[in-house]
C-alpha cells in the first residue's frame, strides 16, 4: 500500500451523544444491539465511489475545485491507482464497512470496449486485494450507461441496437465484476433510459427494448451464479425530460409488464423519491407493500432547488420514520445504506469530506435508535391495527374473500340501513406521539 493520503485524518471513534468533536461519533455503533441485530446489521452503510472520489467539484457553471491528488497524474491508470488506494484509506478510517461504485468509478474509460474492460480487470484485482487487506465489503456494482456520447440517447433504450449491444457488454463485465468482488447486490439505473421529447420517441418500443435487456442481465445473472439481488433505481427525470422507471410504482407496472417480478427489487433514493413528488417514506412504504424493498441510497435534496442535488443525510425525523418503515417490513436483507451524496463545491478539505461521512452515518444510527423506541412503545401499529380492526369483522372478511359481488353489497348496505361514522384519523396526536417518543434533533 502507497503512503497515507490523509495523514492528518484520524482513525473515527466513538465518543457519545455528548461529544462536540466534529470527527467522532455519537451514536453509531456497529457492535450495539438494536432489537436483536447489531446497527451494523441494520444499517449496513456504505460510502459510493462516484461523488467521493471521482467528483472533482465542477458544476454546469464553474470547473473543478477540489485539488484532490488522485485526480493530478496524467495517466489514467495511474491515477485510478491512487483514487483507488484513497478510497480504501478512507473507508478505514471512517470504519464504514461497505462501498459501491460503477464501473466506470473503478477504472477509466479507454479507447475501445476491450481495453476499458482490460483496465477494470486490473482495478478488480487491486480491489480483491484492499477487501480482503481489510475487510471492507462490496455492497453493489454497477455500470456507467450514461456518460460516454454513445448514450446521449439512452442505452437499452437507444435507437440504435449497436448502442444497445455496447450497454449489454459493458453490464456483463460490470455484473461479473460485481460477482467476483463478492457483491450483495447489482444496482441497474437507467441515466438516460427516457426521452427529452415525444416527437423522436416510440415510448412502446423503447419499453420493449428497457424489458428485454433487463431479462438479459437476469439471465446472465443466473448463468453465472450471481447470489446477490438485482435492484433497479427509480428516478423521474434528469437528465432525461422524463424516465421509464420514474417511481416506485411506474417500476413496479414495468416488473410486472415483462415478468420480472421476484426477479428485480429497488433501490430508493431520497432525493429521487422528492424529485417524483413523494417522500421518502412513501416509496419505502409502496415498495414494502409489493414485495420489492431492496436497498437505499441515503442522501437529500434542497426543497428550494428542483434538481438532484445529492446532499448528505442529516435529517434525523425523516430517517426515524423511514428506518421505521424498513424495520417494520423486516428490514433489507441483502441491502444497506449508500451515501449516494456529495460534498458542495465549497467544501474543498478533506476534513469535510470525512465530517460529511460521520454526520450521516450518526443521522441513520440516532434514525434507528429512535425507529426501535417506536416500535418497542408499540403505539404507532397499535393505533394502525385499530383504525383498519372492522376489516377483521365478519363483513370485511366477507368483501375481501370474494363472498359478495357489488349488487349484493349494495343491498345489504340497504336492507341495514347502514349508517357508519365518521371517526378520527388523530393525525396530530400520532405526530406528537412521534415527537415525544423520538429524539428528533
Amino acid at each position: 500500500m502507497s503512503e497515507e493520503t490523509f495523514p492528518q485524518i484520524p482513525k473515527i471513534a466513538f465518543a457519545g451523544p455528548d461529544s462536540r468533536e466534529s470527527l467522532s461519533y455519537r451514536y453509531w455503533e456497529p457492535a450495539r444491539v438494536v432489537l436483536g441485530k447489531s446497527m451494523l446489521e441494520h444499517l449496513r452503510p456504505a460510502v459510493c465511489y462516484w461523488h467521493t472520489f471521482c467528483w472533482e467539484g465542477d458544476d454546469t457553471f464553474g470547473s473543478e475545485t477540489f485539488e484532490r491528488p488522485w485526480h493530478r497524474d496524467a495517466d489514467p491508470m495511474v491515477q485510478a491507482a491512487l483514487k483507488h488506494d484513497a478510497a480504501f484509506e478512507l473507508f478505514e478510517k471512517l470504519g464504514i464497512p461497505f462501498f459501491t461504485f460503477h464501473d466506470r468509478d473503478l477504472a477509466p474509460e479507454a479507447a475501445t470496449l476491450a481495453e476499458s474492460e482490460s483496465w477494470l480487470a486490473k482495478l478488480v484485482e487491486r480491489t480483491q486485494a484492499a477487501m480482503a487487506r481489510t475487510g471492507v465489503k462490496l455492497l453493489w456494482g454497477t455500470a456507467n450507461l450514461f456518460s460516454h456520447p454513445r448514450y446521449a440517447a439512452g442505452a437499452a433504450t437507444n435507437p440504435n441496437p449497436e448502442v444497445f449491444a455496447c450497454a449489454a457488454s459493458q453490464v456483463r463485465r460490470a455484473l461479473e465484476a460485481t460477482h467476483a468482488l463478492g457483491g450483495s447486490n447489482y444496482v441497474l439505473w437507467g441515466g438516460r433510459e427516457g426521452y427529452e421529447t415525444l416527437l423522436n420517441t416510440d415510448v412502446g418500443r423503447e419499453l420493449d427494448q428497457l424489458g428485454r435487456f433487463m431479462s438479459m442481465v437476469v439471465e446472465h445473472k443466473h448463468r453465472i451464479g450471481f447470489s446477490g439481488t438485482l435492484l433497479i433505481e427509480p428516478k423521474p427525470m434528469e437528465p432525461t425530460k422524463h424516465q421509464y422507471d420514474f417511481d416506485a410504482a411506474a417500476v413496479y407496472a414495468f416488473l410486472q409488464r415483462y415478468d420480472l417480478v421476484g426477479e428485480v427489487k429497488l433501490n430508493i433514493e431520497v432525493n429521487h423519491a422528492t424529485l417524483a413528488g413523494h417522500s421518502f417514506e412513501h416509496e419505502l412504504a409502496y415498495a414494502a407493500s409489493v414485495g420489492l424493498l431492496g436497498s437505499v441510497d441515503a442522501n437529500r435534496g434542497d426543497p428550494l432547488l428542483g434538481w438532484d442535488t445529492d446532499q448528505f443525510p442529516n435529517s434525523v425525523e425523516e430517517m426515524t420514520l423511514a428506518i421505521y418503515t424498513i424495520v417494520r417490513a423486516g428490514g433489507l436483507g441483502s441491502g444497506g445504506f449508500n451515501f449516494d451524496a456529495k460534498l458542495r463545491r465549497q467544501s474543498v478539505d478533506p476534513v469535510d469530506l470525512f465530517a460529511a461521512h460521520v454526520e450521516a452515518l450518526d443521522t441513520l444510527a440516532l434514525g434507528l435508535l429512535n425507529a426501535a423506541s417506536l416500535i418497542e412503545d408499540g403505539t404507532l401499529a397499535d393505533r394502525l391495527s385499530e383504525r383498519y380492526g372492522d376489516w377483521q369483522g365478519e363483513l370485511g372478511r366477507d368483501i375481501l374473500k370474494g363472498k359478495l359481488d357489488l349488487a349484493s353489497l349494495a343491498d345489504l348496505a340497504l336492507a341495514q340501513d347502514l349508517d357508519p361514522q365518521h371517526r378520527s384519523g388523530a393525525q396530530e396526536r400520532l405526530e406528537q406521539h412521534v415527537s415525544r417518543t423520538a429524539t428528533l434533533r
